[in-house]
């Protein structure tokens, strides 16, 4: 009878673990270089309508009308939004450890995210996340967003795994520490390796 790890449920960001960010500062600066956009202009924009969006209660639509096209351009928004979408890049050694994870430990896998709705379902759709993750506590679902704990609250609910026997992994600092406030044990992501060793620590680990 295989030991059984006191970790029973895997709490997971998206961008920077699963899949590249979707729509970081990085990202606005390539589509401001490929699109001819004032860069400063919209980073400004973005950020007074960005929690607005990632909380659903703006449509991608509505986002993209007040921070890109509030002005006459020379592209479409399908071809803005085509590109946009485009730079989501899958990180397979993370979502195939995951995997192993979830198999072999029986865990529930519980992705925590900022992400608005239209962008959150197309990663979701298209990198098939949806065999691989059990619930989304994405912000466009919940109306609330990281570093609000609540969105975590909600998880653990959701969950219904006391805090004690969660592990987060999250690329973000601020986060790892709000989660770690609430009892749950954190791993600050920054890369494969580093991540499956602290796993490991925690008696989660898989054959490599």
């Amino acid at each position: 009878m295989k030991k059984t790890p006191w970790i029973a449920a895997l709490l997971l960001d998206i961008g920077g673990v699963l899949l590249t960010d979707g729509w970081g500062h990085q990202f606005r600066e390539l589509d401001a270089k490929v699109f001819k956009l004032d860069l400063a202009e919209i980073n400004e924009r973005h950020k007074m309508t960005v929690e607005t969006y990632e909380i659903g209660k703006l449509t991608l639509e509505e986002y993209l009308n007040l921070v890109v096209f509030y002005r006459e351009r020379t592209f479409s928004r399908a071809e803005f939004q085509k590109f946009m979408f485009e730079q989501s890049k899958p990180y397979p050694e993370m979502i195939e450890l995951i995997r192993k994870l979830k198999e072999k430990y029986g865990l529930k896998i519980v992705v925590v995210s900022n992400e608005g709705r239209e962008l959150n379902e197309y990663r979701i759709r298209n990198f098939k996340l949806d065999r691989l993750v059990d619930s989304f506590i994405s912000s466009c679902y919940v109306h609330v967003r990281k570093p609000d704990a609540d969105i975590f609250r909600i998880a653990m609910d959701t969950t219904q795994v006391p805090a004690q026997h969660i592990v987060y992994i999250e690329n973000n600092p601020m986060f790892v520490q709000i989660a770690e406030g609430l009892g749950i044990k954190c791993i600050l992501h920054t890369d494969y390796k580093s991540t499956c060793s602290k796993l490991a620590l925690l008696g989660l680990e898989v054959a490599e």
